[in-house]
């Protein structure tokens, strides 16, 4: 026979594994992301955290960044898009090149700063991948 207190948290565990663990993710990422706590994300502050991730992944410290340590972040096929000297690595510059891109993709209204809405697209969360 199955509890009452079962069935309540075999509901409560589906509805945080859903939507609403995803939402809350992508708010902890927007909260993480804005030190200055105006409720958005500026190119600077994504560039900032870029650079801080880039140092964490950089696992064997030649400076670059191959497919191993992008795993998740880019597919081989867009780091092949995105890897200007087709060394299939990126250096910081590269890197940071990479998520101004995606900033830009994820602002449509251009105004230099990326709110929850924003990150919430499909180009924010691309971006995301690429700050966290």
């Amino acid at each position: 026979m199955i509890s009452r207190r079962s069935v309540a948290l075999a509901l409560l565990a589906a509805v945080l594994s859903g939507p609403a663990l995803a939402a809350s993710r992508r708010a902890s990422a927007l909260k993480m992301l804005d030190p200055d706590n105006d409720g958005t994300v500026d190119l600077a502050e994504a560039k900032r955290a870029a650079a801080g991730l880039f140092a964490r992944l950089d696992h064997d410290h030649d400076g670059t960044l191959d497919a191993r340590e992008l795993k998740g972040r880019l597919t081989a096929k867009e780091l092949a898009a995105v890897d200007p000297d087709h060394d299939a690595a990126l250096a910081l510059d590269e890197y940071l090149a990479v998520v101004e891109q995606r900033f830009n993709a994820a602002d449509p209204d251009k105004d230099w700063m990326l709110d929850a809405k924003e990150l919430n697209s499909r180009a924010g969360r691309a971006l995301l991948r690429l700050l966290k």
